[in-house]
């Protein structure tokens, strides 16, 4: 071949290039990539595809829910919070959404690399914990709750009253900590050269979080398998007929009506392949409360992402979703929502899950 055909279709391949790159084939629901840590870690996450889902619940699961099976306190405002009946909601952009929340081990990672110091475990930081004084709530007398706030405690030790497991769900950090995680692991993958421009690690939006806990179901259900609770044996963590560590009760209150085989946190991705949803998510209902990018509306959740100040983008009220091991069945149903009163905010019953997309502008 003669130099200059040679140069005319070296030529036309850089002038294809972009106009083959915009046709790539789209990954297939589900797909999924591993993110290397270093070290030996590695963290999942799963392809969603654009698509549409009903946002928030019906006044008969709302009913559900503060019912004799739900268990949750009826007469709160917290169920108005999932806004008065489901309203269809769009995500626009396919997104990689983690497989698990971020676990004890992937956080380890990134505080070793990082030399990150958490909002507890800064001085005069606290984080809220289990007390285990705590022998019940007294409901008749003196209402007394299991949790407090203690400083000395963080994600490397979050008063559990045995093992921090690194296969455990990260606990005790706060939406400052999530968002360094995920900047962190941006960094390193744009230095690696393993992230193109404008896709950033981050936490989902509010709409991103639903979607990918629904599994891609177009009903409005309250839970991604169905609005049975009985078929959630043996997918979730919530609270179950498990004896507190060292005592032979377990949780008040309502619950669910078997042993899940954990009265604290589970492993991430302990149940498997029955407790992964239609696009492979795990522990979307259950095992920890995680936190979403948006400032909280008590009106319900929103499409694109919401910001206290939209001029600013601030969010200073995060939002959780999906309950946690704690819960009642009826506040572990996939509208479940609730603010957060602040961004240094840490809870033992709260963690996170990652998200790759476009870049969200936040503060």
């Amino acid at each position: 071949m003669r130099p200059v055909v040679r140069l005319h279709m070296f030529l036309l391949s850089l002038l294809l290039a972009p106009l083959a790159a915009m046709h790539a084939v789209e990954p297939k629901t589900g797909e999924s990539k591993r993110i290397d840590l270093g070290d030996g870690v590695a963290l999942e996450v799963v392809y969603l595809p654009p698509g549409e889902f009903l946002m928030g619940s019906t006044p008969e699961e709302k009913k559900w829910a503060t019912g004799i099976e739900g268990g949750a306190q009826p007469g709160t405002d917290r169920e108005s919070f999932e806004g008065e009946k489901p309203r269809l909601t769009r995500v626009k952009h396919g997104v990689w959404m983690g497989r698990t929340e971020v676990s004890v081990g992937q956080f380890k990672r990134f505080a070793e690399e990082s030399k990150y110091v958490t909002d507890a475990e800064k001085p005069g930081g606290k984080t809220q914990v289990f007390d285990p004084e705590w022998d019940g709530y007294r409901l008749t007398t003196k209402v007394a709750h299991p949790w407090k706030s203690m400083v000395g405690k963080s994600w490397r030790d979050p008063h559990w009253g045995f093992q921090n497991r690194d296969s455990f769900p990260v606990v005790c950090v706060s939406y400052n900590d999530m968002n360094a995680f995920c900047k962190w692991l941006t960094d390193r993958e744009h230095k690696a050269g393993r992230l193109s421009e404008g896709l950033e690690y981050r936490l989902p939006t509010e709409a991103e979080w639903e979607y990918g806990c629904r599994g891609g179901s177009k009903e409005s259900l309250y839970f991604w398998w169905g609005n049975d609770l009985e078929r959630g044996e043996g997918r979730l963590n919530i609270s179950a007929i498990d004896f507190l560590p060292g005592r032979k009760k377990t949780w008040p209150l309502g619950k669910a009506p078997w042993s899940d085989g954990f009265a604290f946190v589970s492993p991430v991705d302990h149940y498997g392949e029955k407790g992964r949803n239609g696009f492979g998510l795990a522990d979307t209902c259950g095992g920890v409360w995680e936190f979403v990018i948006d400032h909280f509306d008590p009106k319900g959740g929103h499409e694109e992402i919401y910001y206290e100040n939209a001029a600013k983008r601030t969010v200073s009220r995060p939002v959780c979703r999906g309950g946690n091991y704690f819960d009642v069945p009826g506040n572990a149903r996939s509208a479940v929502r609730l603010g957060i009163q602040s961004p240094t905010y840490s809870d033992s019953r709260d963690g996170f899950r990652v998200c790759l997309g476009r870049v969200v502008t936040k503060q």
